[in-house]
Protein backbone atom coordinates (compact mmCIF):
# COMPACT_ATOMS: atom_id res chain seq x y z
CA UNK A 1 0.00 0.00 0.00
CA UNK A 2 1.14 3.42 -0.92
CA UNK A 3 1.56 5.98 1.98
CA UNK A 4 -0.90 9.03 1.64
CA UNK A 5 2.28 11.53 0.73
CA UNK A 6 3.87 12.80 -2.36
CA UNK A 7 6.90 10.98 -2.62
CA UNK A 8 8.57 13.62 -4.41
CA UNK A 9 7.77 16.29 -1.87
CA UNK A 10 9.07 14.21 0.40
CA UNK A 11 12.15 13.66 -0.51
CA UNK A 12 12.57 17.06 -1.36
CA UNK A 13 11.54 18.03 1.74
CA UNK A 14 8.35 20.19 0.29
CA UNK A 15 6.11 19.28 3.18
CA UNK A 16 7.78 17.52 6.16
CA UNK A 17 10.80 19.74 7.94
CA UNK A 18 14.02 17.95 7.55
CA UNK A 19 13.97 16.72 11.33
CA UNK A 20 11.59 14.39 10.63
CA UNK A 21 13.06 13.11 7.83
CA UNK A 22 16.40 10.66 8.03
CA UNK A 23 18.02 9.52 4.98
CA UNK A 24 20.02 5.53 4.93
CA UNK A 25 21.83 4.34 1.94
CA UNK A 26 21.74 0.94 3.18
CA UNK A 27 20.26 -1.53 5.19
CA UNK A 28 21.90 -0.75 9.26
CA UNK A 29 19.19 -2.35 11.64
CA UNK A 30 20.74 -0.69 14.60
CA UNK A 31 20.81 2.84 13.05
CA UNK A 32 16.99 2.28 11.98
CA UNK A 33 16.07 0.85 15.45
CA UNK A 34 16.98 3.89 17.56
CA UNK A 35 15.46 6.36 14.86
CA UNK A 36 12.78 4.34 14.88
CA UNK A 37 12.62 4.74 18.77
CA UNK A 38 13.01 8.38 18.16
CA UNK A 39 10.00 9.15 15.88
CA UNK A 40 7.80 6.98 18.39
CA UNK A 41 8.49 9.53 21.27
CA UNK A 42 7.77 12.36 19.30
CA UNK A 43 9.29 14.62 22.28
CA UNK A 44 8.17 18.04 19.98
CA UNK A 45 5.08 16.31 19.02
CA UNK A 46 5.95 16.86 15.28
CA UNK A 47 3.95 13.78 14.14
CA UNK A 48 6.65 11.30 14.20
CA UNK A 49 8.99 11.05 11.12
CA UNK A 50 10.20 9.16 7.76
CA UNK A 51 13.42 7.28 7.15
CA UNK A 52 14.19 6.30 3.94
CA UNK A 53 16.07 3.56 3.07
CA UNK A 54 18.22 3.30 -0.39
CA UNK A 55 19.38 7.08 -0.66
CA UNK A 56 22.50 8.40 0.85
CA UNK A 57 22.45 11.84 2.57
CA UNK A 58 24.97 14.64 2.92
CA UNK A 59 24.44 16.91 5.80
CA UNK A 60 20.96 15.55 6.34
CA UNK A 61 20.24 16.59 2.43
CA UNK A 62 19.52 13.46 -0.40
CA UNK A 63 22.10 12.57 -2.43
CA UNK A 64 20.38 12.36 -5.72
CA UNK A 65 19.96 10.43 -8.05
CA UNK A 66 19.77 7.79 -5.77
CA UNK A 67 21.66 4.31 -5.34
CA UNK A 68 18.31 2.60 -4.46
CA UNK A 69 18.25 -0.83 -2.51
CA UNK A 70 19.29 -4.37 -4.12
CA UNK A 71 15.62 -5.49 -5.39
CA UNK A 72 16.04 -8.98 -3.83
CA UNK A 73 16.62 -7.98 -0.27
CA UNK A 74 13.57 -5.88 -0.04
CA UNK A 75 11.38 -8.24 1.15
CA UNK A 76 13.63 -9.82 3.81
CA UNK A 77 14.34 -6.29 4.91
CA UNK A 78 10.57 -5.51 5.90
CA UNK A 79 10.79 -8.46 7.47
CA UNK A 80 13.38 -7.15 9.57
CA UNK A 81 12.07 -3.97 9.90
CA UNK A 82 8.98 -5.65 11.46
CA UNK A 83 11.25 -7.80 14.19
CA UNK A 84 13.16 -4.38 14.83
CA UNK A 85 9.71 -3.15 16.32
CA UNK A 86 9.23 -6.38 18.37
CA UNK A 87 12.75 -5.02 20.77
CA UNK A 88 11.19 -1.66 21.25
CA UNK A 89 9.22 -1.34 24.65
CA UNK A 90 6.51 -1.38 23.87
CA UNK A 91 5.84 -2.74 20.83
CA UNK A 92 5.83 -1.01 18.12
CA UNK A 93 5.11 -1.09 14.09
CA UNK A 94 5.61 1.28 11.32
CA UNK A 95 3.87 1.36 8.03
CA UNK A 96 6.55 0.29 5.29
CA UNK A 97 6.26 1.27 1.63
CA UNK A 98 8.30 0.08 -1.13
CA UNK A 99 8.87 3.19 -4.02
CA UNK A 100 10.59 3.24 -7.85
CA UNK A 101 12.44 6.91 -7.12
CA UNK A 102 14.21 8.11 -10.28
CA UNK A 103 14.09 4.19 -11.46
CA UNK A 104 15.79 2.80 -8.43
CA UNK A 105 13.94 1.09 -5.72
CA UNK A 106 13.56 2.67 -2.28
CA UNK A 107 11.93 1.75 1.19
CA UNK A 108 9.44 4.56 2.73
CA UNK A 109 9.23 3.45 6.78
CA UNK A 110 6.55 5.95 8.02
CA UNK A 111 6.90 6.48 11.85
CA UNK A 112 3.56 7.97 13.65
CA UNK A 113 4.48 9.49 17.33
CA UNK A 114 3.19 6.57 19.40
CA UNK A 115 0.39 6.32 21.65
CA UNK A 116 2.23 4.45 24.92
CA UNK A 117 5.48 6.72 24.85
CA UNK A 118 8.49 6.62 26.39
CA UNK A 119 9.59 3.99 24.52
CA UNK A 120 13.01 2.38 24.91
CA UNK A 121 15.21 0.43 22.39
CA UNK A 122 18.35 -1.73 22.74
CA UNK A 123 21.65 0.42 22.53
CA UNK A 124 22.89 -2.15 20.17
CA UNK A 125 22.29 -5.57 18.64
CA UNK A 126 24.93 -7.44 20.44
CA UNK A 127 24.16 -9.60 23.24
CA UNK A 128 25.04 -7.35 26.29
CA UNK A 129 23.72 -4.06 24.42
CA UNK A 130 20.42 -6.07 24.01
CA UNK A 131 20.46 -5.41 28.08
CA UNK A 132 20.98 -2.00 27.75
CA UNK A 133 18.22 -0.15 27.04
CA UNK A 134 17.80 3.50 26.29
CA UNK A 135 15.01 6.07 24.97
CA UNK A 136 16.02 7.88 21.64
CA UNK A 137 14.86 10.89 20.62
CA UNK A 138 15.46 13.45 17.43
CA UNK A 139 17.65 16.35 18.24
CA UNK A 140 17.83 18.59 15.03
CA UNK A 141 18.66 15.79 12.14
CA UNK A 142 20.32 13.57 14.72
CA UNK A 143 19.52 10.52 16.94
CA UNK A 144 20.42 11.17 20.36
CA UNK A 145 19.63 9.13 23.51
CA UNK A 146 17.26 11.02 26.04
CA UNK A 147 19.27 12.77 28.89
CA UNK A 148 18.42 15.08 32.01
CA UNK A 149 16.23 17.60 31.19
CA UNK A 150 15.14 15.67 27.98
CA UNK A 151 14.52 12.71 29.54
CA UNK A 152 12.28 14.48 32.17
CA UNK A 153 10.28 15.93 29.59
CA UNK A 154 10.04 12.92 27.76
CA UNK A 155 8.88 10.51 30.74
CA UNK A 156 6.17 13.70 31.19
CA UNK A 157 4.73 12.41 28.07
CA UNK A 158 3.69 8.78 29.72
CA UNK A 159 0.39 8.05 28.21
CA UNK A 160 -0.30 12.17 27.17
CA UNK A 161 -1.68 11.78 23.37
CA UNK A 162 -2.26 15.24 21.59
CA UNK A 163 -6.42 15.64 21.51
CA UNK A 164 -6.08 15.53 17.72
CA UNK A 165 -4.42 12.20 17.37
CA UNK A 166 -7.09 10.28 20.19
CA UNK A 167 -9.67 8.43 19.09
CA UNK A 168 -13.28 10.08 19.30
CA UNK A 169 -15.34 7.11 21.34
CA UNK A 170 -18.60 8.91 20.10
CA UNK A 171 -18.02 8.05 16.07
CA UNK A 172 -17.20 5.14 13.63
CA UNK A 173 -15.62 4.96 10.37
CA UNK A 174 -19.03 5.83 8.39
CA UNK A 175 -18.63 9.27 9.98
CA UNK A 176 -15.79 9.22 7.85
CA UNK A 177 -16.43 10.52 4.40
CA UNK A 178 -14.98 8.82 1.17
CA UNK A 179 -14.97 11.46 -0.88
CA UNK A 180 -13.18 13.86 1.08
CA UNK A 181 -10.21 11.07 1.53
CA UNK A 182 -9.92 10.78 -1.92
CA UNK A 183 -9.98 14.69 -2.85
CA UNK A 184 -7.46 15.28 -0.05
CA UNK A 185 -5.29 12.12 -1.86
CA UNK A 186 -5.87 13.89 -5.25
CA UNK A 187 -4.50 17.06 -4.23
CA UNK A 188 -1.43 16.21 -2.37
CA UNK A 189 -0.30 14.04 -5.32
CA UNK A 190 -0.28 10.85 -3.22
CA UNK A 191 0.53 7.57 -4.77
CA UNK A 192 -2.55 6.64 -2.34
CA UNK A 193 -5.36 8.39 -4.45
CA UNK A 194 -4.98 5.47 -7.34
CA UNK A 195 -5.00 2.96 -4.41
CA UNK A 196 -8.07 4.28 -3.07
CA UNK A 197 -10.25 2.85 -5.87
CA UNK A 198 -9.30 -0.13 -4.92
CA UNK A 199 -8.93 -1.05 -1.57
CA UNK A 200 -11.32 -1.74 1.11
CA UNK A 201 -12.21 1.35 3.15
CA UNK A 202 -10.84 0.15 6.79
CA UNK A 203 -7.57 -0.46 5.27
CA UNK A 204 -7.59 3.20 3.13
CA UNK A 205 -8.28 4.78 6.85
CA UNK A 206 -5.48 2.44 8.21
CA UNK A 207 -3.20 3.43 5.89
CA UNK A 208 -3.79 6.65 6.28
CA UNK A 209 -3.26 6.49 10.09
CA UNK A 210 -7.29 8.30 10.45
CA UNK A 211 -8.58 5.08 12.98
CA UNK A 212 -7.52 3.26 15.59
CA UNK A 213 -8.14 0.52 17.62
CA UNK A 214 -8.96 -3.44 17.61
CA UNK A 215 -10.18 -4.64 14.40
CA UNK A 216 -13.92 -5.40 16.16
CA UNK A 217 -14.02 -2.06 16.75
CA UNK A 218 -11.99 0.92 14.94
CA UNK A 219 -13.00 4.06 15.53
CA UNK A 220 -11.59 7.56 13.93
CA UNK A 221 -9.29 9.50 15.65
CA UNK A 222 -10.19 13.44 16.00
CA UNK A 223 -7.45 14.34 13.41
CA UNK A 224 -9.36 12.38 10.74
CA UNK A 225 -12.64 13.49 11.89
CA UNK A 226 -12.10 17.42 11.78
CA UNK A 227 -10.44 16.92 7.90
CA UNK A 228 -12.73 14.14 6.22
CA UNK A 229 -16.02 14.56 8.35
CA UNK A 230 -18.82 16.95 6.26
CA UNK A 231 -19.83 18.23 9.59
CA UNK A 232 -16.97 18.50 11.99
CA UNK A 233 -19.08 20.33 14.53
CA UNK A 234 -21.13 17.39 15.29
CA UNK A 235 -18.19 16.03 17.14
CA UNK A 236 -16.33 19.16 18.32
CA UNK A 237 -18.41 21.82 19.46
CA UNK A 238 -18.30 25.17 17.60
CA UNK A 239 -15.40 23.96 15.49
CA UNK A 240 -15.83 27.06 12.24
CA UNK A 241 -14.76 30.04 11.76
CA UNK A 242 -16.70 33.14 12.62
CA UNK A 243 -16.38 36.01 10.29
CA UNK A 244 -17.83 39.64 11.75
CA UNK A 245 -17.29 42.78 9.57
CA UNK A 246 -18.21 45.84 10.96
CA UNK A 247 -19.26 48.62 9.26
CA UNK A 248 -19.32 51.35 11.55
CA UNK A 249 -16.63 52.56 14.38
CA UNK A 250 -19.19 51.58 16.88
CA UNK A 251 -19.52 48.21 15.63
CA UNK A 252 -23.22 48.07 16.01
CA UNK A 253 -23.78 47.57 12.03
CA UNK A 254 -22.26 44.18 11.17
CA UNK A 255 -22.66 41.33 8.89
CA UNK A 256 -21.87 37.84 10.02
CA UNK A 257 -21.02 35.09 8.64
CA UNK A 258 -20.24 30.72 9.57
CA UNK A 259 -17.32 29.15 7.47
CA UNK A 260 -18.13 25.46 8.56
CA UNK A 261 -17.08 22.15 7.34
CA UNK A 262 -13.89 19.94 7.51
CA UNK A 263 -11.23 22.39 8.77
CA UNK A 264 -9.04 23.06 5.16
CA UNK A 265 -12.45 23.59 3.27
CA UNK A 266 -13.53 26.53 6.22
CA UNK A 267 -10.12 27.82 6.19
CA UNK A 268 -10.03 28.06 2.51
CA UNK A 269 -13.46 29.97 2.21
CA UNK A 270 -13.21 32.58 4.81
CA UNK A 271 -10.07 33.21 2.86
CA UNK A 272 -11.90 33.74 -0.31
CA UNK A 273 -14.42 35.49 1.41
CA UNK A 274 -11.86 38.07 3.29
CA UNK A 275 -9.12 37.66 -0.05
CA UNK A 276 -12.83 38.86 -2.11
CA UNK A 277 -14.62 41.48 0.07
CA UNK A 278 -12.48 42.99 2.17
CA UNK A 279 -8.75 42.78 0.63
CA UNK A 280 -8.39 46.61 -1.83
CA UNK A 281 -5.27 47.59 -4.10
CA UNK A 282 -4.50 50.36 -4.50
CA UNK A 283 -1.86 51.37 -7.64
CA UNK A 284 1.06 53.91 -7.16
CA UNK A 285 3.06 55.09 -10.21
CA UNK A 286 6.45 55.80 -9.33
CA UNK A 287 8.89 57.86 -11.03
CA UNK A 288 11.15 56.51 -13.03
CA UNK A 289 10.03 53.07 -13.51
CA UNK A 290 7.93 51.31 -15.85
CA UNK A 291 6.13 49.05 -12.88
CA UNK A 292 3.57 50.42 -10.33
CA UNK A 293 3.50 50.15 -6.43
CA UNK A 294 0.81 48.32 -5.22
CA UNK A 295 -0.39 48.42 -1.82
CA UNK A 296 -2.62 46.57 0.13
CA UNK A 297 -5.35 48.00 2.83
CA UNK A 298 -4.77 44.30 4.28
CA UNK A 299 -1.77 42.34 2.62
CA UNK A 300 -3.69 38.62 1.93
CA UNK A 301 -0.36 36.87 2.65
CA UNK A 302 -0.22 37.95 6.89
CA UNK A 303 -4.03 37.14 6.82
CA UNK A 304 -3.91 33.44 5.63
CA UNK A 305 -0.90 33.10 7.49
CA UNK A 306 -2.50 34.55 10.87
CA UNK A 307 -5.92 32.53 10.09
CA UNK A 308 -4.02 29.34 9.03
CA UNK A 309 -2.01 29.63 12.58
CA UNK A 310 -5.51 29.89 14.17
CA UNK A 311 -6.41 26.72 12.69
CA UNK A 312 -3.17 25.00 13.65
CA UNK A 313 -2.94 25.76 17.16
CA UNK A 314 -6.36 26.41 18.32
CA UNK A 315 -7.83 23.49 20.96
CA UNK A 316 -10.86 21.79 19.69
CA UNK A 317 -11.31 20.27 23.19
CA UNK A 318 -13.02 23.66 23.95
CA UNK A 319 -16.25 24.77 22.30
CA UNK A 320 -15.15 27.58 21.06
CA UNK A 321 -14.69 29.32 17.38
CA UNK A 322 -12.11 31.01 15.98
CA UNK A 323 -13.60 34.79 15.67
CA UNK A 324 -12.23 37.07 13.12
CA UNK A 325 -13.14 40.89 13.78
CA UNK A 326 -12.96 43.12 10.57
CA UNK A 327 -12.86 46.84 10.78
CA UNK A 328 -11.53 49.42 8.80
CA UNK A 329 -8.61 50.13 10.14
CA UNK A 330 -7.78 46.58 11.73
CA UNK A 331 -8.40 42.73 11.38
CA UNK A 332 -8.46 40.61 14.53
CA UNK A 333 -7.59 37.05 14.48
CA UNK A 334 -9.01 35.32 18.06
CA UNK A 335 -7.89 31.59 19.15
CA UNK A 336 -8.09 29.76 22.30
CA UNK A 337 -6.57 28.76 24.08
CA UNK A 338 -3.33 30.68 24.24
CA UNK A 339 0.27 29.38 23.01
CA UNK A 340 2.02 26.60 23.92
CA UNK A 341 5.05 27.19 26.01
CA UNK A 342 7.77 28.86 25.99
CA UNK A 343 6.24 31.45 23.99
CA UNK A 344 4.04 33.68 26.68
CA UNK A 345 3.02 37.28 26.95
CA UNK A 346 6.36 38.69 27.58
CA UNK A 347 8.17 36.73 24.40
CA UNK A 348 5.22 38.03 22.11
CA UNK A 349 5.39 41.85 23.58
CA UNK A 350 9.00 41.52 23.07
CA UNK A 351 8.62 40.55 19.57
CA UNK A 352 10.78 37.89 19.18
CA UNK A 353 11.54 34.88 17.16
CA UNK A 354 11.09 31.47 18.64
CA UNK A 355 10.55 28.26 17.62
CA UNK A 356 7.47 26.27 20.02
CA UNK A 357 9.45 22.76 21.14
CA UNK A 358 5.42 21.70 21.54
CA UNK A 359 2.36 21.67 19.14
CA UNK A 360 -1.21 21.27 20.60
CA UNK A 361 -2.09 19.18 16.90
CA UNK A 362 0.42 17.67 15.46
CA UNK A 363 -1.85 16.10 12.92
CA UNK A 364 -3.74 18.78 11.90
CA UNK A 365 -0.58 20.67 11.40
CA UNK A 366 0.94 17.81 9.27
CA UNK A 367 -2.39 18.04 7.04
CA UNK A 368 -2.01 21.62 6.48
CA UNK A 369 1.33 21.49 5.56
CA UNK A 370 0.47 19.09 3.02
CA UNK A 371 -2.16 20.88 1.86
CA UNK A 372 0.14 23.72 1.73
CA UNK A 373 -1.81 25.96 3.74
CA UNK A 374 0.92 25.94 6.71
CA UNK A 375 4.52 26.48 6.44
CA UNK A 376 7.29 25.08 8.45
CA UNK A 377 7.97 25.08 11.90
CA UNK A 378 8.49 28.71 13.55
CA UNK A 379 7.81 30.67 10.48
CA UNK A 380 4.41 31.60 10.71
CA UNK A 381 4.83 34.97 12.82
CA UNK A 382 7.95 35.91 10.68
CA UNK A 383 6.04 35.57 7.46
CA UNK A 384 3.45 37.82 9.19
CA UNK A 385 6.10 40.59 10.27
CA UNK A 386 7.79 40.14 6.71
CA UNK A 387 4.59 40.52 4.55
CA UNK A 388 3.82 43.64 6.78
CA UNK A 389 6.77 45.67 6.06
CA UNK A 390 6.99 44.78 2.64
CA UNK A 391 3.29 46.21 2.33
CA UNK A 392 4.42 48.92 4.07
CA UNK A 393 1.68 48.57 7.23
CA UNK A 394 2.43 48.91 10.67
CA UNK A 395 3.78 45.70 12.30
CA UNK A 396 1.22 43.09 13.64
CA UNK A 397 0.54 42.60 17.25
CA UNK A 398 0.45 39.68 18.94
CA UNK A 399 -0.95 39.19 22.37
CA UNK A 400 -2.06 36.94 25.06
CA UNK A 401 -2.50 36.93 28.89
CA UNK A 402 -0.37 35.91 31.60
CA UNK A 403 -2.26 32.36 32.02
CA UNK A 404 -1.85 32.21 27.42
CA UNK A 405 -6.18 31.61 27.59
CA UNK A 406 -6.16 33.41 24.34
CA UNK A 407 -4.22 34.39 21.20
CA UNK A 408 -4.81 37.57 19.19
CA UNK A 409 -3.19 38.57 16.16
CA UNK A 410 -4.20 42.31 14.89
CA UNK A 411 -2.84 42.88 11.31
CA UNK A 412 -3.48 47.16 11.07
CA UNK A 413 -4.87 48.48 7.88
CA UNK A 414 -2.14 50.34 6.03
CA UNK A 415 -2.89 54.09 6.82
CA UNK A 416 -3.29 55.14 2.95
CA UNK A 417 -6.56 53.60 3.28
CA UNK A 418 -7.83 54.71 6.43
CA UNK A 419 -7.34 58.59 6.66
CA UNK A 420 -10.27 60.54 8.32
CA UNK A 421 -12.04 62.78 6.36
CA UNK A 422 -10.44 61.84 3.17
CA UNK A 423 -12.14 62.67 0.11
CA UNK A 424 -11.24 61.29 -3.73
CA UNK A 425 -11.05 64.75 -5.01
CA UNK A 426 -9.53 67.34 -3.06
CA UNK A 427 -7.30 64.46 -1.52
CA UNK A 428 -6.14 63.25 -4.69
CA UNK A 429 -2.43 62.04 -5.18
CA UNK A 430 -1.88 62.86 -8.76
CA UNK A 431 0.62 59.69 -8.80
CA UNK A 432 -2.58 57.06 -7.80
CA UNK A 433 -3.54 55.85 -11.44
CA UNK A 434 -7.70 55.96 -11.69
CA UNK A 435 -8.13 52.45 -11.92
CA UNK A 436 -7.67 51.97 -8.31
CA UNK A 437 -8.25 55.33 -6.38
CA UNK A 438 -11.43 54.95 -5.47
CA UNK A 439 -11.94 51.34 -4.85
CA UNK A 440 -10.73 50.96 -1.68
CA UNK A 441 -13.80 53.49 -0.44
CA UNK A 442 -16.33 50.84 0.85
CA UNK A 443 -19.26 53.31 0.87
CA UNK A 444 -18.59 55.24 -1.95
CA UNK A 445 -18.25 51.92 -4.22
CA UNK A 446 -21.30 50.22 -2.62
CA UNK A 447 -23.50 53.68 -2.66
CA UNK A 448 -22.65 53.35 -6.58
CA UNK A 449 -23.25 49.59 -7.02
CA UNK A 450 -26.14 49.54 -5.32
CA UNK A 451 -27.93 52.33 -7.41
CA UNK A 452 -26.80 51.41 -11.18
CA UNK A 453 -29.03 47.86 -10.76
CA UNK A 454 -30.97 49.24 -13.37
CA UNK A 455 -28.98 51.21 -15.77
CA UNK A 456 -27.94 55.10 -14.51
CA UNK A 457 -26.19 58.13 -16.65
CA UNK A 458 -23.31 59.87 -15.46
CA UNK A 459 -25.11 62.96 -14.60
CA UNK A 460 -27.31 60.11 -12.47
CA UNK A 461 -24.45 58.50 -10.41
CA UNK A 462 -22.68 62.26 -9.95
CA UNK A 463 -25.69 63.81 -8.86
CA UNK A 464 -25.74 60.83 -6.11
CA UNK A 465 -22.19 61.28 -4.87
CA UNK A 466 -22.87 64.93 -4.60
CA UNK A 467 -20.46 66.34 -7.89
CA UNK A 468 -21.44 68.07 -11.29
CA UNK A 469 -20.93 66.22 -14.35
CA UNK A 470 -17.33 66.93 -15.30
CA UNK A 471 -14.78 64.53 -16.92
CA UNK A 472 -12.32 64.55 -13.44
CA UNK A 473 -15.11 63.33 -11.28
CA UNK A 474 -16.37 61.05 -14.71
CA UNK A 475 -12.71 59.82 -14.44
CA UNK A 476 -12.20 59.77 -10.37
CA UNK A 477 -15.59 58.00 -9.79
CA UNK A 478 -16.95 55.92 -12.58
CA UNK A 479 -14.28 54.70 -14.68
CA UNK A 480 -12.63 53.01 -11.64
CA UNK A 481 -15.08 50.64 -11.28
CA UNK A 482 -15.77 50.11 -14.94
CA UNK A 483 -11.43 48.94 -15.22
CA UNK A 484 -12.69 46.92 -12.28
CA UNK A 485 -15.71 45.31 -14.35
CA UNK A 486 -18.16 46.40 -11.62
CA UNK A 487 -19.75 48.93 -13.84
CA UNK A 488 -20.65 48.19 -17.47
CA UNK A 489 -21.42 50.86 -20.19
CA UNK A 490 -24.94 49.88 -21.86
CA UNK A 491 -23.43 50.97 -25.05
CA UNK A 492 -19.82 49.72 -25.04
CA UNK A 493 -18.90 50.29 -28.93
CA UNK A 494 -20.34 53.85 -28.93
CA UNK A 495 -18.60 54.72 -25.48
CA UNK A 496 -19.32 58.67 -25.81
CA UNK A 497 -22.92 58.42 -26.87
CA UNK A 498 -25.43 60.64 -25.56
CA UNK A 499 -27.54 57.79 -24.68
CA UNK A 500 -24.68 55.86 -22.20
CA UNK A 501 -25.71 54.32 -19.24
CA UNK A 502 -24.22 51.95 -16.91
CA UNK A 503 -25.12 49.60 -14.50
CA UNK A 504 -23.75 46.99 -12.21
CA UNK A 505 -21.93 43.78 -13.29
CA UNK A 506 -22.19 40.48 -11.59
CA UNK A 507 -19.01 40.89 -10.34
CA UNK A 508 -20.16 44.22 -8.81
CA UNK A 509 -23.33 42.50 -7.65
CA UNK A 510 -21.21 39.88 -5.91
CA UNK A 511 -18.77 42.86 -4.12
CA UNK A 512 -21.94 44.52 -2.40
CA UNK A 513 -24.14 41.92 -1.74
Amino acid sequence: MALAININELIHGGVIEWERLEFKQGWNPEDVLHTLCAFANDLNNWGGGYIILGIAENKGRPVLPPEGLNPAQIDSIQGEITGLGHRLIPQYIPLIQPYLFQGKPILVLYAPAGDMRPYSAPENMSERGLQNRFSYIRSGSRTIKAQNENLRRLQELTARIPFDDRICQTANQNDLSLGLIRDFLHEIKSDLAEESTRMPFTDLCKQMNIVKGPEELLRPVNAGLLFFSPEPHRFFERAWIEVVVRKDEAGKDFDEKYFKGPLHIQLRNALDYIRTNIIIERIKKVSGRAESQRVYNFPYDAVEEALSNAVFHKSYEMGQPIEVQIWADKIEILSFPGPVPPVNAKILAENKRIVARDYRNRRVGDFLKELHLTEGRGTGIPTIYKTMQNNGSPPPIFETDVDCTYFLTVIPAHSQFIQKGYDPVRDQDDDYVNDAEQIYNYDYVARVLKFAQTPKSKTEILTLLGYKNHFDNYRRYIAPLIDNHWLEMTIPHKPSSRNQKYRTTALGKKFVF
